[in-house]
């Protein structure tokens, strides 16, 4: 059995895990600030939310960190010299940036002190999909 290519998909199962939520968590956002004067609908909407981020993502990211930091031990360090690694890893930085924002984001409505209307959440919900779009041709066509 060949344990790059376990690594690797597990490595790929906690990365699309990831970004199902970061996809979908700013959509609940949506639907919550939508309907934040129906106080029962609001309180099932923040259960979404903290199980989403808590229990799916966090969990889903640190995978993605574990496993993509192990890929790059068994291909050995010098492997962090090629491009395509480091873009990459750049890309990734900045989605776990984006995922510690939705987590303030998610404080702000938990708490009652959101300011951002629905259609902020809409545009910020179009991040993490340009972020994947250039990850993806990043692995694929390995640039330099």
């Amino acid at each position: 059995m060949n344990i790059y290519l376990i690594v690797k998909s597990l490595h790929l199962i906690a990365a699309i895990s990831w970004m199902a939520g970061l996809l979908y968590l700013p959509r609940i956002f949506v639907y919550h600030v939508e309907n934040f004067e129906k106080k029962e609908t609001t309180k099932i909407f923040e259960l979404m939310e903290r199980r989403l981020y808590n229990y799916i993502m966090r969990p889903a990211m640190l995978f993605s960190w574990i496993f993509g930091i192990v890929l790059i031990y068994l291909n050995g360090l010098d492997v962090l010299t090629n491009l395509w690694l480091q873009l990459k890893l750049v890309l990734v930085i900045l989605l776990s940036i984006y995922h510690e924002y939705l987590g303030k984001c998610l404080n702000r409505l938990k708490n009652n002190t959101n300011t951002y209307s629905s259609k902020f959440y809409r545009y910020l919900n179009e991040v993490p999909t340009v972020l994947l779009i250039l990850t993806v041709f990043i692995v694929i066509i390995k640039p330099l």
